[in-house]
C-alpha cells in the first residue's frame, strides 16, 4: 500500500565510531550521551521533526541494541505514528541472500522498498553523528528555488581542517561545479555536512547504477556526489550558518560538550521554538550538598553533588562524594566518583566507579611536553581502585582497568 509523502529522511547511524576508541565499543556513536541528558542523535531527530518530516528511517548496524531501545517507538520525538513515523532498519534476509550494509549509498539502496512505500518527490539523507540545529524545511524550499537534483547543506571550516571533509567549490549561482571528498590539499574550505536532499527519482537511478558497479565504494562522497556531477546534474550548496559539530574523535566530543558551558557558543538548548527531545530517565531533582562547591556546570536529574565541581556536564544519576573534585570533565550517567578523587581533563563513560584517592587526567599546564598532554578517558562500567591514576590520552576499558 502506498501512503504518500511529499518527503521523508534516512538517517545513517550504523557506523562504529572507531575514533571514539572505548566510549563506543558496546555502543552504536549516535547513542553517545551529550549534553548532560541528550545522546547525539536527538539533535538529528528534532531537526527532523521541527522540520516537520514525519517519517524517518534510522539505519543501523554496528552494535544497535542501546540504539533501538533508545528511539522505541519514537514518542519522545513525536514520530510514534501509525501513518510515517521512525523505523529502525538494519540488513537483513533478503530472497537473493543477506548483506551488511557496504557505505552509506548501499544502506539506502537496500532500504529502496521502504522508500518506494512513500511515493516521495524528495528525500533527505542525513547523519546520526553531529551536533546542530538546522530547518530542513528551508533547505529543502532553497531545492526547489534552485531546480536542483541535489543539495548539499555547507559550512565553512578552518583550512588546517579542511582535509577531513567533502570539499565543495561552487559558483555565484550556488551551483556546485567541484567535489572532492577528504582531499589532501583542499583548494576551498567549504565542507559538505553530510545532509543531502536529493529528487528521489534522479537519486534511485544513480543508486541502481552504483549497485552494479561492482569496483564502486558504495557511498555518497567518494560515488554518488561525483557521478551526479560527472553527468551534468544540478547540485547545489545551501549554506548554513550556525553551530554545528562533528563529534567524531574524543577531543571534538569533549569540546561540544565544553561549548554548552561557554555563553559565546551559539548553540542554544532553552529555545522553546526549536526544542531538542530525548528520552529521558524519572529521577528526582539534583541536590547539591551543603558542602558542596558547584560552579559554571550543568547538572541533570537525580545527581547527588557533595565534592567540588567546576566547568563539568554531568548526567543523571551521577554521585560526586565528599571531598571528590571534577574540573573541565565530562561525567556520563550513573557514574559515582569516590571521595578524595581527582578527575580532570577527562570524559567518564556510564556506570564507572572511580574509587577513592584516584587521580584521572591532569591540566594542560601540569604537563611538561604538550604533545603528551590529551583527554583522559574512562569507557563504560569500568570500576577504578583507591589510589588509581590514569594519564592525560590513557583509555580505561572495563575489560582492561588499572590493578
Amino acid at each position: 500500500m502506498i501512503r504518500k509523502k511529499e518527503w521523508i529522511a534516512m538517517l545513517l547511524a550504523g557506523g562504529q565510531g572507531s575514533r571514539l576508541h572505548v566510549l563506543t565499543k558496546n555502543l552504536a556513536k549516535p547513542a553517545v550521551p551529550y549534553g548532560g541528558k541528550y545522546r547525539i542523535i536527538d539533535f538529528t531527530l528534532s531537526n527532523c521533526v521541527n522540520s516537520g518530516i514525519d517519517t524517518v528511517g534510522i539505519l543501523t548496524q554496528y552494535q544497535p541494541l542501546e540504539l533501538n531501545e533508545y528511539i522505541g517507538n519514537g514518542q519522545p520525538w513525536d514520530l510514534d505514528r501509525s501513518h510515517g513515523g521512525v523505523h529502525v532498519l538494519s540488513p537483513y534476509q533478503k530472497a537473493t541472500g543477506s548483506d551488511w550494509y557496504r557505505g552509506t549509498a548501499n544502506a539506502i539502496y537496500q532500504n529502496i522498498h521502504f522508500i518506494e512505500g512513500y511515493d516521495p518527490e524528495y528525500i533527505a539523507v542525513l547523519s546520526g553523528d553531529h551536533i546542530y540545529k538546522m530547518n530542513y524545511e528551508k533547505m529543502l524550499d532553497f531545492h526547489k528555488a534552485k531546480n536542483a537534483d541535489c543539495t548539499i547543506a555547507v559550512i565553512t571550516v578552518p583550512w588546517e581542517e579542511a582535509s577531513r571533509f567533502g570539499i565543495i567549490a561552487a559558483d555565484e549561482d550556488s551551483r556546485i561545479f567541484e567535489f572532492a571528498e577528504k582531499p589532501q590539499k583542499p583548494k576551498s574550505n567549504l565542507a559538505s555536512m553530510g545532509v543531502y536532499i536529493f529528487s528521489w527519482k534522479k537519486l534511485k537511478k544513480y543508486l541502481e547504477e552504483n549497485e552494479r558497479d561492482q569496483n564502486a565504494s558504495k557511498d555518497f562522497g567518494k560515488d554518488i556526489i561525483p557521478a551526479m556531477l560527472a553527468d551534468g546534474q544540478k547540485l547545489v550548496a545551501y549554506p548554513f550558518e550556525g553551530y554545528w559539530k562533528d563529534v567524531g574523535t574524543i577531543d571534538s566530543l569533549w569540546e561540544a560538550n565544553m561549548d554548552l558551558l561557554d555563553p559565546k557558543v551559539p548553540l542554544e538548548l532553552h529555545d522553546p521554538s526549536w526544542k531538542i527531545y530525548a528520552r529521558n530517565p524519572v529521577m528526582p531533582p539534583h541536590y547539591v550538598g551543603e558542602e558542596a562547591n558547584v560552579q559554571n556546570a550543568m547538572i541533570a536529574e537525580g545527581c547527588n553533588i557533595f565534592g567540588t565541581v567546576d566547568f563539568s556536564v554531568l548526567f543523571a544519576g551521577v554521585t560526586i562524594e565528599k571531598g571528590a573534585v571534577v574540573r573541565d570533565s565530562i561525567i556520563m550517567p550513573g557514574t559515582v566518583i569516590k571521595s578524595g578523587a581527582v578527575v580532570q581533563y577527562a570524559i567518564v563513560a556510564e556506570d564507572v566507579i572511580i574509587g577513592e584517592n584516584c587521580v584521572v587526567g591532569m591540566r594542560p599546564e601540569q604537563v611538561e611536553n604538550k604533545d603528551d598532554w590529551g583527554i583522559a578517558v574512562i569507557g563504560a562500567g569500568a570500576k577504578l581502585k583507591a589510589g588509581s591514576v590514569v594519564k592525560p590520552k590513557q583509555m580505561i576499558d572495563a575489560d582492561r582497568q588499572e590493578e
